[in-house]
């Protein structure tokens, strides 16, 4: 989405610069990826005109640009001559969507080049540099080349299409004052043809018939705005309805109403019924798709792309302007179908404020006019502008349950007025709706997530609980499964709700649960199982050297796609071997009763017994068992098959553990305690030393693990005699840092490990 500064401030009045006003967007949750302020073309007299030596058609111009420095230029065109003030393009300057940059012309230094009208999008000729008047101010800009906003929209955003969208959450903010445009109100009036609605795709559907217009441009404003955002003016009637299409987020169509014959007819298509678009590609249409036809054929694919028939053209005389509703859904399936996206599908895909048809349309109505002249012939209409937006219940007291933070209820209700929300503010139950144009507001979270991003995201680093590095432990079913399953050494895993359906094949025989239009192509089903995703992350990691892995993962798998029709299971992996090496002990390899013991776990001391028939698709025949308590199954064990391991390109040994259903495991009761945690990821460093040989390594450990509150871990991993009375201990420590350390601040701490041990104990730092 993009905008200009001049664009946005029709609607918000600030004194904030353009990157603060980006700062303020991507703090509050759209993300400005760029910020563009270009260097306009300015006016320059040419004082000198030579011929170019080495062509027989260039001239060597020198130009004062004002700067009190003449500028070189190399220039092409006939009428260059001294004494002519023109447009010069020095170097940073775009020009039809090249960067001007100084380079030899023909071995001559070219610092900047003249531009003609075409060049400088003012009008057509590109016969030779434009002619200003002699009044023009050297030096000063000859066309206005505004700011321009491009930011990254997030599908559950689609107010931040229009530019009053993005004013009114500035506004939020506190990044200026909003201002509410005035626009006319629609009303059926005149004689124009009719309008007919024959599917339940299409909400409403307004036009306005005008004749006698005189195509010509748009004014310097609209085509200024929209050249400086991507797109190249045409006419006034086209150029209105793509500047609505960005000023307000309502797409709109503009037909030649002299190749229209009888009423607009907005139906679905026929199977294998053809379109011509407006690019003159024909295309084969189902009846998923919805049309605009007249009582000849199709005009346009509704939401998706006009038609070449009807299409406006510098001869239209008539034109019939349409503004609608149609259905985000049906568009989208069109749109994906056909591989076709425009401004218009784009955002009709993620829902627009169904009652601005009209005043969009009127809006759209006034800058043709004024542009074009012609006589308003009427206006026409069917179906209804009704919102969409129902009134949420919403507790203020929520909003610090689910951040942490305390907001006062007067803060919250001035934030959700400014957004535009209306309702009932009273009482410890408001009852709000939010504005027309966010459709993606349906349930309280999304009001919260509103207050939070307005409030600020940075206040939560503020909260005490997060500075000071911990978090309160609530009594919570789901944690405390997952503080005794990390107890037993396992590591969370989270990975996607998607799941991969080839995978899902090989694992069990429950069918999987497809998805209509997949994100990727490796992820095309709700994930029936959480095991999936876990053994590709087995794989991936073993691909690349990790063969030895503690995992589990507790989350949602889905068995249809109603409501409510999914369950939480947890899902745990071991590989390779059980420990680190180390000097004391050989590793073994996991085997199928390492995860045994991780359901029995879970099962808080009850009796169980053990069956092994009839294993599911994954397991190993021989190497299964499941927790049955009566006829109820509570979990399952095994070792991967091996056919399903092949598949999967997993060379290591894979054994793994299973709870389809967390509900059928025993309530655990969880304390509240304190969990001191850091947000920077544990650093280990090795050292090894030199002491006699009847001194015990603890020794050494303890000191090392003394020289600082950072040490969290000592471990010995390595110890022989050097046949001199002394012996090696190398040991690896463990460091969990507060906050980011430099190298200085490791180097610092390693030394102060060594001169801890060198005190305490009789060791010297081993040189090899």
């Amino acid at each position: 989405m993009k905008w200009t500064f001049d664009w946005l401030k029709d609607y918000l009045k600030t004194d904030l610069s353009a990157a603060e006003i980006a700062d303020t967007l991507t703090r509050t949750g759209l993300e400005v990826e760029d910020l563009v302020s270009p260097v306009p073309p300015i006016a320059a007299k040419i004082v000198e005109c030579k011929p170019h030596e080495n062509s027989d058609h260039l001239h060597v111009l020198m130009v004062d640009d004002g700067s009190g420095t003449l500028r070189q230029v190399v220039c092409g065109a006939p009428n260059a001559r001294v004494g002519l003030i023109s447009a010069l393009a020095v170097p940073g300057c775009v020009i039809a969507g090249q960067k001007i940059e100084s380079g030899k012309l023909r071995g001559v230094v070219s610092n900047g080049m003249m531009c003609s009208g075409r060049e400088l999008g003012i009008n057509d000729d590109h016969s030779g540099i434009i002619e200003l008047p002699k009044n023009t101010k050297i030096g000063s800009p000859v066309i206005d080349c505004p700011t321009v906003f491009d930011a990254g929209i997030t599908p559950n955003r689609p107010d931040y299409l229009a530019v009053r969208g993005v004013a009114r959450d500035l506004s939020a903010a506190g990044a200026g004052e909003y201002i509410a445009p005035h626009d006319d109100k629609f009303a059926v009036s005149g004689n124009s043809r009719g309008v007919e609605i024959k599917t339940d795709k299409c909400r409403a559907y307004k036009l306005a018939e005008i004749h006698n217009i005189k195509i010509g441009p748009s004014t310097p404003r609209i085509a200024n705005r929209l050249r400086a955002i991507g797109i190249n003016p045409k006419n006034a009637p086209i150029d209105a309805t793509n500047y609505i299409c960005y000023d307000m987020a309502q797409p709109m169509h503009c037909f030649d109403a002299d190749e229209i014959h009888g009423n607009i007819v907005v139906r679905m298509a026929k199977p294998k019924e053809k379109f011509t678009d407006l690019f003159g590609v024909e295309h084969e249409l189902v009846d998923t798709d919805m049309v605009i036809a007249d009582d000849n054929s199709i005009l346009a694919l509704a939401g998706v792309i006009g038609g070449a028939r009807g299409m406006t053209t510098d001869k239209t005389k008539n034109i019939i302007l349409e503004s609608a509703y149609f259905d985000p859904v049906c568009v989208r399936k069109t749109s994906k179908r056909l591989s076709i996206s425009t401004d218009a599908s784009y955002r009709y895909e993620r829902g627009i404020d169904p009652t601005i048809t009209g005043s969009a349309l009127m809006c759209a109505v006034k800058i043709i006019t004024d542009a074009c002249g012609g006589k308003i012939i009427g206006f026409a209409a069917a179906g209804i502008d009704t919102p969409t937006n129902v009134a949420i219940k919403y507790s203020p007291d929520v909003f610090a349950k689910k951040t942490g933070l305390e907001m006062s209820v007067k803060d919250m209700e001035k934030i959700l007025k400014r957004l535009g929300y209306t309702g009932d503010f009273a009482g410890k139950t408001w009852k709000i709706t939010a504005p027309n144009s966010r459709t993606d507001v349906s349930i309280p979270e999304t009001i919260i997530a509103d207050l939070i991003r307005i409030y600020g995201y940075e206040k939560i680093a503020q909260n005490d609980k997060h500075t000071t590095g911990e978090i309160f432990v609530t009594p919570d079913y789901e944690l405390k499964l997952k503080e005794l399953l990390a107890a037993r050494g396992l590591n969370e895993c989270r990975s996607y709700g998607f799941g991969n359906s080839r995978v899902e094949e090989l694992l069990d025989k429950k069918p999987s649960v497809m998805v209509a239009n997949p994100i990727v192509a490796d992820l095309d089903t709700a994930r029936n199982t959480v095991l999936g995703g876990l053994l590709i992350a087995v794989a991936n990691n073993e691909k690349r050297g990790y063969p030895d892995m503690n995992l589990f993962e507790l989350g949602t798998a889905f068995d249809g796609d109603e409501p409510n029709a999914q369950h939480t299971e947890i899902a745990i992996v071991r590989t390779g071997d059980t420990s680190p090496k180390h000097w004391q002990k050989r590793n073994r390899p996991v085997d199928i009763y390492d995860v045994k013991a991780d359901v029995v776990s879970l099962l808080n001391g009850q009796n169980f017994t053990i069956e092994t028939e009839n294993p599911p698709l994954w397991a190993h025949p021989y190497r299964y068992g499941r927790i049955v308590q009566g006829k109820k199954v509570i979990a399952e064990f095994g070792e991967l098959h091996p056919s399903v391991a092949r598949r999967l390109k997993i060379k290591t040994k894979v054994v793994i553990g299973l709870v389809d259903d967390i509900n059928n495991l025993p309530r655990p009761v969880a304390k509240r305690k304190t969990i001191k945690m850091s947000e920077f990821q544990p650093i280990t460093r090795d050292f090894a030393f030199v002491v006699p040989n009847d001194f015990p390594a603890a020794g050494l450990t303890a000191a090392a693990r003394a020289a600082s509150n950072l040490i969290t871990d000592v471990v010995v991993f390595d110890s022989f005699e050097m046949g001199d009375g002394n012996k090696s201990v190398a040991f690896t420590t463990t460091i969990v840092p507060p906050q980011k350390m430099t190298e200085d601040d490791l180097s610092k701490l390693h030394s102060d490990i060594i001169a801890a041990v060198e005190k305490k104990c009789p060791a010297r730092v081993r040189d090899k």
